[in-house]
């Protein structure tokens, strides 16, 4: 190359250098500068990636810390996000090569969640699953709104003897099937039968509780077992998650899934975990889990987790999605249930 070409291209160099700060001349101050700054954005880059890979590894005990840190594992996004904005700050090459660890981690779990929905096929059931509130001052406006969605089975939790009247009464033109035990139903275009009680109550309880039933829906592909449930509520505390009822409510609501005879099995509940919660893996090891859409839930004003869930056993759950506001704490979910 001749002295003039040498010339222009070194010039190239040092402007691009002096423009962007991360194309410093190899082997000078700035290169050296750029591999060894923000070494301390590294760090927490690595410690995410690895909570991402092996959060199974993180001890249950003290306090249920592994259940709550699986319980916001989608929001670690946002730490990557941070650390990202940071080492493009900090114009640290160490720290932006340590972040591709965690959002190689992060697309592994949930990329696939935002990836778009799949055609409805012809063997789809449209479900919703709702827990309207033992606070909802308008049932039948909830009750519209669900039904406005089309679903063919609805799943309700939190139904107060005064409001089941009014629901009876507004999805009863659209949904002629219904069964409801304790405080929880299921409404069905399809005839349903064998309405059973889930017994799921953990033997701490001790006052009446009924809040898991089990229906036999006839559609016209084969009859499918239809589970409503409302799992135990948990509490975040300063020492950790109380989380050991809805645990135990679960194995119980695990082994009623085990024990079905029926082939394929479609679950509606408020669990009050999210799917990542090893709380729920007496479920989640016996049935599929959505494989679309992140839905969050609760709370309804700024839903931060999805707690309502959709499960299916010899069927896939497509697309979930939150549905707009009613008059509860939880957003109505809807999803798309494909019957193998």
């Amino acid at each position: 190359m001749s002295e003039r070409g040498s010339g222009a291209t070194a010039a190239v160099k040092a402007a691009t250098s002096r423009a962007t700060g991360w194309w410093p001349a190899y082997g000078s101050a700035g290169h050296r500068a750029s591999w060894t700054r923000g070494r301390a954005l590294a760090a927490p880059a690595v410690l995410t990636a690895v909570l991402l890979a092996f959060h199974r590894l993180v001890p249950n005990t003290p306090g249920h810390l592994g259940s709550l840190l699986e319980s916001f594992l989608p929001w670690s996004g946002l730490v990557i996000t941070v650390l990202f904005g940071l080492a493009l700050l900090r114009r640290s090459a160490v720290a932006l090569v340590a972040l591709l660890l965690p959002v190689a981690a992060w697309t592994h779990l949930f990329g696939g969640l935002l990836l778009p929905a799949t055609k409805p096929g012809g063997h789809d059931l449209v479900v919703v699953q709702h827990n309207v509130s033992d606070e909802n001052t308008d049932p039948a406006g909830t009750a519209r709104s669900l039904a406005d969605a089309g679903p063919a089975l609805i799943g309700l939790e939190e139904l107060l003897p005064a409001a089941l009247p009014v629901y009876e009464r507004t999805l009863a033109p659209r949904y002629p099937y219904h069964a409801v035990l304790g405080s929880v139903g299921l409404w069905s275009k399809h005839p349903l039968s064998d309405v059973q009680k889930l017994d799921i109550k953990p033997a701490g309880i001790t006052e009446p509780w009924s809040r898991g039933l089990r229906a036999v829906a006839h559609t016209r592909r084969r009859e499918i077992a239809v589970y409503v449930a409302h799992l135990p509520s948990v509490r975040v505390h300063a020492t950790g998650l109380a989380s050991s009822w809805r645990d135990e409510s679960a194995r119980l609501l695990g082994k009623a899934v085990a024990a079905e005879r029926l082939r394929t099995v479609i679950l509606l509940g408020d669990l009050n975990s999210t799917v990542d919660d090893r709380g729920l893996t007496p479920l989640t090891s016996r049935m599929n889990v959505p494989a679309r859409g992140f839905a969050l839930s609760f709370p309804a004003v700024l839903p931060v987790a999805r707690i309502d869930q959709v499960m299916a056993r010899t069927a896939t759950v497509g697309h979930i999605r939150a549905l707009r506001a009613t008059g509860s704490d939880h957003l109505p979910v809807i999803a798309r249930v494909t019957l193998g």
